[in-house]
């Protein structure tokens, strides 16, 4: 069991393999430095926990996932240690093993949009605003700026990032940047239908799945199949789960795991 701090700003729970990471500073979650080093508390005891399958990132509340980084703490004298303590949760969203799913339940704006798509995948409410506004303060977002022309076409990236105007959840579906979109009737229930797959299934599978495309991502085809390759031979088939979900397969059963 992984010790946690006390939380303010945030709330942060694991149940059944199921990590759940919440911005608590409704109605619109801005995220100032205080909440961001919460943040980056609660991703430290994540990666730490041996026990969760799959993270959820979202917001309290019902108007906005995230509005976005608190503009007072861009001020010269805060600025630095704000882009370090912001940029710290995207360094450690890239080191957590577990798959991560931000669950986009209101606006997600600048940093808040960044947040969203610093995960593995995304849900989002029905009609859910995006945007990265920075431009129109003459200033731009690094990890947008970064992240957005590797998932969506550089063009479509590059007009979001130079014009700064809003997007649904609608248009991000399409460009391929939303996975599923959720009517607000039946969201947390959408939400937890689109989770229970991947909870009924093995940990290492999960967590060695997520590595090998991370890992080779960007590399060249024969050195990235080498690295799923290592991946797979050298890890993966070496647990208990790769080959009980072999043998249960062959024997026509259900599996079960010992997620090691």
């Amino acid at each position: 069991m992984v010790a946690l701090p006390q939380f303010q700003f945030i709330q942060y729970g694991v149940v059944d393999g199921l990590a759940t990471l919440a911005i608590n500073r409704p109605p619109f979650n801005v995220l100032d430095i205080p909440t961001m080093a919460e943040l980056n508390d609660a991703l430290d005891a994540c990666r730490e926990d041996g026990s969760v399958k799959l993270l959820v990132i979202t917001g309290v509340g019902e108007k906005a996932f995230s509005a976005g980084v608190e503009v007072a703490d861009h001020t010269p004298d805060k600025v630095d240690h704000m882009i370090e303590v912001f940029h710290g949760i995207f360094r450690r969203l890239q080191k957590i093993p577990a798959p991560t799913i931000a669950v986009v339940n209101g606006a997600a704006l600048g940093g808040g949009m960044e947040l969203a798509i610093g995960c593995d995948m995304m849900v989002a409410l029905a009609g859910a605003k995006f945007g990265q506004p920075e431009i129109k303060l003459a200033v731009f977002a690094p990890v947008a700026a970064v992240l957005l022309p590797r998932l969506v076409a550089p063009a479509r990236a590059m007009e979001i990032l130079l014009g700064g105007e809003n997007f649904t959840a609608e248009e991000g579906k399409a460009m391929g940047l939303v996975n599923r979109v959720f009517p607000r009737e039946s969201f947390g229930a959408d939400v937890q239908a689109f989770l229970a797959p991947f909870l009924k299934l093995s940990r290492v599978a999960l967590l060695s799945t997520r590595r090998a495309i991370r890992e080779a991502a960007g590399k060249p085809f024969n050195e990235a199949l080498d690295t799923a390759e290592r991946i797979y031979l050298k890890e993966l088939m070496l647990t208990d789960d790769a080959q009980e979900g072999l043998a249960a397969f062959l024997e026509k059963r259900k599996p079960v795991w010992r997620n090691s």
